[in-house]
């Protein structure tokens, strides 16, 4: 240890062994506290908190057994569940060691000491207890977030009939483990509900996955998906666990699953029917136990009528299905969910604007909203940063409650990417190169946008 750093408690009866632990270890961690009388333990716990705790196994009422030691590391451990405790006596063996290590400490050092040993393992014990600090913390600010996010549909809102359906079907459905597909053009909020779903379930303490299918080019789909072994590739350096075995035990949420290619739902078929998956470069199958949602803005049916999409896939991922309204056919939400992202965005940027006038809800409620509930709050944010008013005013919001028309596109071929790459030229000027409004009015993601405008070297 080059630097002095973390707080150590030793306890031991003999005042010598004590001074020798003081005078060795003063050079290298900031604090060193000693003690001879086991019995103060739980009061020095309850005022401050070490780091690492050296412990004596062995005190005047019981010369040689160690017992009093476990009895008193079973005592620290149940004060401080993550306490570091290494063992010190002078009556050591190897059976001992075993069950120390069983019962919850960290080492065992046997008197008399080596000093860089002892000096190494009260190092990396410092080091393991700031590991389980970060770990700790790390737990209780997700805990914290999921305490914030995990309502019951937090951020997906509505009174209206339809949203009242999807509801109830979320009742329904999230305490079984039903695979799902989410159907609903783009800013209806899938995710949202693959999200309530998994927050509703059995799996609800498990992890979440979330995986964007349209983001994933085929190269790279069988290494993301399933995995890879040491040595599968040239930067295949260690094994690597892939979103399937990463969500084993939780959910895994496939979104724009209607993206993939025919040889990739395969590959995803197959998976589904073994529950297994076998990384890239390896011959070993791993077990997985997943609860799949799958998501898409492509009508599918549609697709296996065309032969672009596996009806044996698509029976595998829809055992229940929830349709998610457009928010041009749920109008009546629209002043709920604008108020809504209001408190949010008024909060966040410190403004205080009481309410949207009359006016501004009636514009909102005439706009067609292509980019549905997610280009409404983007709209209700940047309506927000722009106002210097205590109420929104229609002038606020830059959309139009005319027919959103991209003009009268001439066609002059009948090649599919030809007409596809005017289209997208087109809405791109139209939206002043503003690529996430030309996605929404394209009903694409800002991801599938950008892959087709690489594609056309746009």
């Amino acid at each position: 240890m080059n630097e002095k750093y973390g707080k150590v408690l030793a306890i031991d009866d003999n005042e010598d062994i004590l001074f020798a632990l003081k005078l060795l270890l003063k050079n290298y961690v900031e604090v060193i506290r000693t003690e001879m009388n086991p019995e103060i333990i739980p009061d020095l716990l309850s005022k401050e908190q070490f780091d690492v705790i050296l412990l004596d196994m062995n005190f005047t009422k019981d010369a040689i057994s160690g017992q009093e030691g476990f009895n008193w590391l079973e005592k620290i451990l149940s004060i401080d569940h993550d306490a570091v405790v290494v063992f010190i006596t002078a009556y050591g063996d190897a059976e001992k060691a075993v069950k120390a290590i069983k019962s919850g400490a960290t080492d065992f050092i046997l008197k008399p000491w080596q000093n860089e040993k002892l000096i190494a393992t009260v190092s990396s014990a410092i080091r393991l207890r700031q590991s389980k600090n970060q770990a700790s913390d790390l737990k209780k600010k997700q805990v914290e977030i999921s305490a914030i996010q995990d309502q019951p549909f937090h951020e997906f809102i509505g009174n209206s009939p339809e949203m009242q359906q999807v509801f109830s079907t979320i009742r329904k459905v999230a305490k079984t483990d039903a695979n799902v597909l989410i159907l609903g053009e783009n800013g209806t909020g899938k995710e949202l509900v693959a999200r309530a779903l998994h927050r509703n379930s059995l799996r609800k303490d498990e992890v979440f996955i979330s995986v964007d299918l349209g983001s994933i080019t085929e190269t790279l789909f069988e290494s993301e998906l399933f995995g890879y072994a040491k040595g599968a590739f040239t930067d295949a350096k260690a094994d690597k666990s892939g979103r399937f075995e990463l969500a084993s035990g939780g959910t895994l949420f496939l979104d724009e699953i209607g993206n993939l290619s025919l040889p990739m739902q395969a590959k995803i078929l197959t998976t589904i029917e073994r529950r297994e998956i076998i990384r890239v470069g390896s011959n070993n199958p791993k077990s997985i136990d997943v609860r799949l949602i799958c998501a898409t803005n492509n009508n599918i049916h549609d697709m296996v009528k065309n032969d672009t999409f596996r009806q044996d896939l698509l029976y595998r991922i829809n055992t229940v299905e929830i349709h998610l309204p457009p928010l041009r056919e749920r109008t009546g939400d629209i002043p709920l969910l604008a108020n809504h992202f209001l408190g949010i965005y008024s909060k966040k940027y410190r403004k205080s604007i009481k309410g949207l006038s009359s006016e501004t809800l009636k514009k909102l409620t005439q706009y067609q909203w292509p980019g549905n509930v997610r280009e409404l709050q983007h709209a209700l944010e940047r309506a927000v940063i722009m106002s210097d008013s205590d109420t929104l005013q229609p002038d606020d919001f830059i959309i139009s409650t005319k027919s959103d028309k991209i003009g009268e596109i001439e066609i002059d071929t009948f090649n599919l990417d030809d007409i596809e790459k005017n289209i997208i030229v087109k809405v791109l000027k139209q939206n002043q190169g503003n690529v996430t409004q030309a996605a929404n009015m394209l009903g694409l993601t800002r991801t599938s946008l950008y892959r087709r405008m690489e594609k056309y070297g746009l």
